[in-house]
């Protein structure tokens, strides 16, 4: 039976690579449609939505078996609860790849007048945060996870800053009112990206200490 668990975690880990790696894929893909405007790759990542989603449900299904059939204890238990917890905040960071592309798409039938540095900023900061995520979970690399999440305070600034430059732009352009809301809800977004990598982060610490750490408290 040891054989056997070992085998479904390493499964499991295989899956949840691919989950992060789509995860990725999709931010870089609308980071890509903010900057350029391109409404195909736009598309791409909200179709590309179900498959994280159907991916997410194989795993959760796959983990709920071994915990019912393996009788895991200890360490190989604390992984399985932890599994739930990263594809759960993984799919969440795939809906908000998705608001970006729907972003993009708005923008490129209404274009922003001002540099978007921030959003892009933020969206690439929650990538390198996703990548370092998921490798702190399979390398099964504490400090790794506490690295990553330490980067949401780089998100939090620049979310702040960008609201401070929308409100002041606003002010003298009150008729852009509808783009400005949608440019403040995709920030917003992005700004929940770095808290769910961040409890991602959190269930790795649990998993490889029992510890309920609260990472940037």
């Amino acid at each position: 039976m040891r054989n056997q668990l070992n085998e479904e975690l390493d499964r499991l880990r295989h899956d949840i690579l691919a989950m992060g790696s789509l995860v990725e894929e999709s931010l870089r893909k609308a980071l890509h449609a903010l900057r350029t405007g391109d409404v195909a790759l736009a598309k791409e990542v909200r179709a590309g939505d179900a498959e994280i989603n159907a991916l997410q449900l194989g795993i959760e299904d796959q983990a709920a078996m071994l915990i019912a059939t393996q009788q895991p204890v200890a360490g190989d238990l604390r992984e399985l609860v932890t599994v739930f917890k990263v594809t759960d905040n993984l799919e969440r960071i795939g809906d908000h790849a998705a608001h970006l592309a729907k972003t993009a798409r708005r923008l490129a039938d209404d274009p922003y007048p001002l540099p978007l540095d921030r959003l892009e900023r933020m969206a690439a900061a929650g990538v390198a945060m996703v990548h370092d995520a998921v490798e702190a979970y399979l390398r099964r690399d504490e400090a790794l996870a506490r690295e990553a999440a330490a980067r949401d305070d780089e998100i939090d600034a620049e979310h702040k800053a960008f609201l401070r430059e929308v409100l002041a732009y606003l002010a003298g352009r009150p008729d852009k009112a509808e783009q400005a809301t949608k440019l403040i809800a995709t920030s917003s977004f992005l700004e929940r990206l770095g808290d769910h990598v961040t409890n991602l982060c959190e269930a790795v610490v649990f998993m490889l200490t029992g510890e309920h750490a609260e990472l940037n408290d």
